[in-house]
């Protein structure tokens, strides 16, 4: 069975909205926490989506890897640099990050087209 990233990411964003009408205020500190922590400084944003994708399959979450694939496309990531993010993210979850870098390569086929 293979997750439909790009549904799963519209899925979280209508729940995300949703938990920030019912919960406004842990909710906007953490929209704000997440805005400022991936704006561009000393690393671009690409780079820092890219660091995220890593965690989120490191620590065996599929819905940061439909969010971080989808903002690290739109920042400009290649499938070269997704790639290179999972091997990294591999080497830093071992066994089971390997399923949950499978999970990955999903949601890079569903957010990136193939000729990219």
């Amino acid at each position: 069975m293979t997750t439909d990233y790009v549904a799963y990411h519209q899925h979280l964003e209508q729940r995300l909205a949703q938990l920030g009408r019912e919960l406004p205020g842990p909710m906007t500190g953490f929209a704000r926490l997440h805005k400022k922590a991936v704006e561009a400084g000393a690393l671009d944003a690409k780079t820092k989506e890219l660091m995220a994708l890593a965690i989120g399959i490191a620590v065996h979450c599929d819905g940061c890897i439909a969010y971080h694939t989808h903002d690290a496309v739109a920042a400009g990531a290649s499938r070269a640099e997704l790639l290179e993010t999972i091997g990294v993210a591999l080497m830093m979850g071992g066994g089971p990050a390997s399923i949950y870098a499978a999970h990955a390569m999903d949601a890079i086929d569903q957010f990136l087209p193939a000729s990219s």
